[in-house]
């Protein structure tokens, strides 16, 4: 872009209008009438939009004029033009003191003509206007860029183009948004006013200048006849359609008109939209008729002649300073909550109920961008990943700010089989049911599932049956490419450890302060990351030169003991060979071999951190604070110590915003982070429930689900999540099935791929009570122990009975669940899941009481030590020497007060798979006790936990397939 010169001109002239239509300061004088008489009033006034050609300055005299002038109805519509917009813009200020209204003129070359009139009735009224001038040759595609970037800008209002007509195309009209064109030329504009709805476009100025002299002349013009010469295109057509709903009759003629003579001398008023060949000599006129001369071209940037001035050109200036303000008290108003407009889609469910794959291939998406817009998104908060997936900028909630949240609803469960009893599914099912055919806004918020599963023995996350998330091939492979973020930037930490202890191993303190400070162009400087680091260490100096030997080598020497590095690599694929692995075996490693070993993905600190962090800012500074070792003296190294973290933020920067989704029945869904549940804390992110919580609005309802079990997942969402966020939930949904009771009522083993036994498919009503009364009866007590009241979902299978259903439901809520109700969503959608939908709004118009399970500020030790005896059930903890050891040096450096987030399996209450139902008397072993400093907690391991799963003997890859003709997948659940 070849940018001339940019000028702001928010003039500051102290000038106002002390009524109406009275006098103006700060305006000079210099209007000048051509031609008057008694039976006649002629107005010849300069367009207010000259070329890019010969132009001068206008004039005009808004003081005191006296009637024979023929001024007044002139300078009585500017007054009122400008009074009321005025008032409008004190208006939006005494809400909004941070807005401004911007016109920008755009124009090819350096004319300031019309800038200086729209200057100076934008300073009576406190517009800012700001001129762009391009070059005078400026291309098409100069032009476009231009207007790209101020339909981009939120501070402008409206664009006016003072461009030859020449570069108005189609293209450069078409790139201007309709709601910054102010002048009202583009095609939508022009249509809505031929349509007649002006509701949301703009009336063009100078019609609306032409349109008021009219209306506002001595005689009455209703019912009259008015003839338009000349001209073409938009004004013109604006024009007559807003002539023609003011009562009057219109007609055209052209300049070479043979009856041009006669159309004039029949009109009672004639409006020269150009100059023509000849003039309209004053003879041709009826006496007591109204001529307006233009004097300009139809479109902006035709060559007119400014020999002569008036009150028009203000008037019109006038007008789009109006139409600025309202452009702007609009997108005030877009910046409001916008209520749902949200279009459902039809279910037709099958019997039996197909693969997952064929429901979810059968059901065709809306648009991302309508979903959005149903739900209230403006466009610039959404960021489009092909058709059916988008990003949602984080400035949504700065928007909704001020709008109260909706109710917030915890999907957890009873502990699980090894099958899973279907949290997933409960959570799509609920809130099908709550918006499809309730008809209340909701939200499901759900993690990403890790590619590791998915390829594995569990298969995909998007749910089941007819409680989808559509497309699920799109859910469960890549989406928007968080997890792959999320392993570039873990994977560039490890690097950096290793490069860094290598460099550190074989230079010189000189040497490394050479090559991490390097002269440019002569002149040595620290870069920000450095200055902190320098902060850190008490070093207060700017100067690398003034560093003292000993400063020099605090600084470049982080001195990393390598036993004690914590950092891993991680993959997002079940590798079990990549659990313990050898680096720095190449020669040009120079002996630097040490062990480490690979994670699975989703269990790295920095997917921890996306889930927890509630803005950029604050993702930024927990990227900087992880911990990635400690040195030989024992100091804690984080990623801001080695140089990293800006880097980090920089690969995670568009992996922070939330990806929108839809569900089978066009629902609304956030699927956003996947924290690994064992090791951190199991839940989607903070963000996802905090922008949904916004948009559905007080009277809706956002449903979250929760790792594994309530012991687990649902602990870690209240006493980690909840700490982070703030946020605090008004009902807990427990889901339960039949099989997983059966299995906490004594039945045998579960395991995956694996034919059932038979007492899982047969009724046995008293497995089922013994399971509701040990480990259902439990989780519902966990609940309770943070004060929010508990709706069990049972979950219901083809094999399960009538009597063992209501034996569920009658225990659950002799056990203090507020209701107990089955759902059948996985084989009806929505309409599975309306009891559960209702037992929920009930349950959340309750008060809930919600409290945290412990003081973070309790010793870590008693920490832990509370929720092995009042979650878990155990008796006491029993920690090894090497977690004591640890506890100390956590408080040694001050991290004890962080929440604790309990690394143990979810297959049983206690850290025994094996052990079912509700284990008591157990003392809970803890062998090593960890720490994620950034994202924010303590995670003790009890017994021994994998952080890196392996392939079974036969993976669901084996299944997974791919047609090369139609590229369907198939093989996928």
């Amino acid at each position: 872009m070849k940018l001339a010169t940019i000028r702001s001109a928010c003039c500051n002239l102290r000038a106002r209008a002390s009524r109406p239509g009275g006098r103006f300061s700060g305006i000079s004088r210099g209007c000048v009438p051509v031609a008057t008489s008694s039976s006649r009033t002629i107005i010849r006034t300069a367009s207010s939009t000259p070329s890019s050609g010969t132009s001068r300055t206008l004039t005009a005299n808004f003081g005191k004029q006296r009637k024979e002038d023929g001024w007044s109805e002139c300078n009585r519509s500017v007054g009122e033009v400008v009074g009321n917009t005025k008032e409008a813009i004190a208006a939006i200020q005494r809400r909004n003191p941070e807005i401004h209204p911007m016109l920008v003129i755009l124009q090819a070359g350096e004319d300031d003509s019309v800038l200086e009139i729209n200057k100076k009735i934008a300073g009576e009224i406190g517009l800012k206007t700001t001129q762009i001038c391009l070059a005078k040759s400026c291309s098409e595609d100069e032009t476009v860029e231009e207007l790209l970037r101020l339909n981009d800008d939120p501070s402008v209002h409206g664009v006016f183009l003072h461009l030859p007509s020449t570069s108005l195309t189609s293209r450069v009209l078409s790139t201007l948004k309709p709601e910054k064109d102010i002048d009202g030329i583009t095609d939508l504009n022009i249509g809505r006013l031929v349509r007649g709805d002006t509701s949301k476009g703009f009336v063009p100025p100078k019609a609306s200048a032409v349109l008021e002299l009219l209306r506002n002349h001595d005689a009455p013009l209703k019912g009259k006849s008015v003839l338009l010469v000349g001209g073409q295109g938009s004004l013109r057509l604006a024009m007559q359609c807003l002539i023609e709903r003011s009562g009057m009759i219109v007609q055209t003629a052209d300049w070479n008109s043979k009856s041009l003579k006669t159309q004039v001398m029949q009109a009672n008023a004639v409006v020269t939209l150009s100059a023509g060949s000849v003039d309209i000599p004053p003879s041709w006129a009826r006496p007591e008729a109204v001529i307006i001369h233009c004097e300009s071209a139809l479109e902006p940037g035709d060559d007119i002649d400014l020999s002569s001035s008036s009150g028009l050109g203000y008037l019109t200036a006038a007008y789009r300073a109006q139409n600025v303000v309202q452009s702007c008290r609009r997108w005030l108003q877009e910046q409001q909550y916008r209520p749902w407009h949200l279009h459902s889609l039809k279910l037709q469910p099958l019997n039996p109920v197909p693969t997952d794959i064929e429901i979810s291939r059968a059901q065709k998406p809306k648009p991302v961008d309508q979903l959005a817009e149903e739900i209230g998104l403006l466009p610039e908060e959404l960021e489009a990943y092909g058709r059916n997936k988008a990003k949602v900028r984080l400035s949504l909630l700065d928007r909704l700010n001020s709008q109260p949240d909706g109710k917030y609803v915890l999907v957890a469960g009873i502990t699980p089989t090894p099958l899973g009893e279907g949290k997933s599914t409960v959570t799509i099912g609920l809130v099908q049911a709550l918006t499809a055919h309730l008809k209340l806004n909701s939200f499901a918020c759900l993690r990403q599932p890790s590619q590791g599963p998915t390829f594995g023995v569990k298969g995909g996350a998007a749910g089941g049956g007819y409680a989808q998330v559509i497309p699920m091939e799109e859910f469960n492979l890549h989406l928007t490419g968080d997890i792959h973020a999320i392993t570039a930037a873990n994977n560039l930490v490890a690097a950096a450890i290793d490069a860094r202890m290598l460099h550190e191993a074989t230079q010189s303190d000189k040497a490394l302060f050479n090559r991490l400070v390097p002269s440019l162009n002569g002149v040595r400087k620290f870069s920000p990351i450095q200055i902190s680091r320098l902060q850190r260490l008490g070093i207060n100096k700017t100067d690398p030169a003034s560093l003292t030997p000993h400063e020099v080598s605090s600084f470049v020497r982080l001195d990393l003991d390598p036993s004690k590095i914590t950092w891993h690599r991680v993959v997002d694929t079940n590798d079990r060979f990549l659990r313990k692995i050898t680096v720095g075996q190449a020669t040009t490693e120079k002996g630097q071999i040490r062990e480490t070993g690979f994670d699975i993905a989703v269990a790295s600190e920095i997917m921890a951190i996306l889930a927890l962090a509630d803005s950029l800012k604050d993702m930024k500074d927990r990227l900087a604070r992880m911990v990635v070792g400690t040195s030989r003296s024992g100091e804690p190294v984080t990623a801001e110590d080695l140089g990293v973290s800006g880097a980090l933020a920089v690969l995670m920067k568009d992996a922070i915003k939330p990806t929108l989704m839809q569900t089978l029945e066009g629902t609304p869904v956030f699927v956003h982070a996947g924290p690994f549940a064992n090791i951190a804390h199991g839940n989607s992110s903070v963000l996802a429930d905090k922008l949904a919580l916004k948009l559905v609005r007080k009277d809706g309802y956002v449903v979250t689900e929760a790792g594994f079990g309530a012991d687990i997942g649902m602990e870690k969402f209240f006493n980690i999540k909840c700490r982070a966020s703030g946020l605090r939930p008004n009902v807990v949904v427990l889901v339960a099935t039949v099989r997983a009771l059966k299995m906490h009522g004594g039945g045998p083993n579960v395991s995956a791929g694996a034919p059932l036994p038979k007492e899982y498919i047969d009724e046995n009503l008293s497995l089922v009570a013994s399971g509701c009364r040990s480990n259902l009866k439990k989780q519902i007590q966990i609940a309770h122990l943070f004060g929010v009241p508990v709706v069990v979902a049972l979950n219901a299978f083809r094999t399960d009975t009538q009597a063992e259903i209501d034996l569920v439901c009658q225990i659950a809520r002799e056990c203090g669940a507020s209701d107990a109700v089955p759902c059948q969503h996985w084989s009806q959608g929505g309409r599975g899941s309306l009891q559960l939908a209702k037992a929920v709004k009930e349950a959340a118009s309750r008060p809930a009481n919600f409290q945290f399970l412990y003081n973070t500020e309790m010793p870590i030790l008693e920490k832990i030590r509370t929720i092995a005896q009042k979650v878990y059930g155990a008796e006491d903890i029993e920690l090894s020497p090497e977690a004591r050891s640890k506890i100390d040096y956590y408080n040694q450096q001050g991290y004890g007060s962080l929440p604790i987030c309990m690394a143990k399996t979810h297959l049983s209450l206690s850290h025994m798979p094996d052990k079912k139902g509700a284990p008591t008397g157990f003392v809970l072993p803890i062998r090593d006790v960890r720490a994620s400093i950034g994202a924010g907690f303590i995670y003790p391991l009890v017994g021994t936990m994998s952080t890196m799963p392996g392939l079974p003997t036969r993976p669901c890859f084996y299944d997974i397939d791919l047609d090369p003709v139609t590229e369907e997948i198939s093989g996928l659940f």
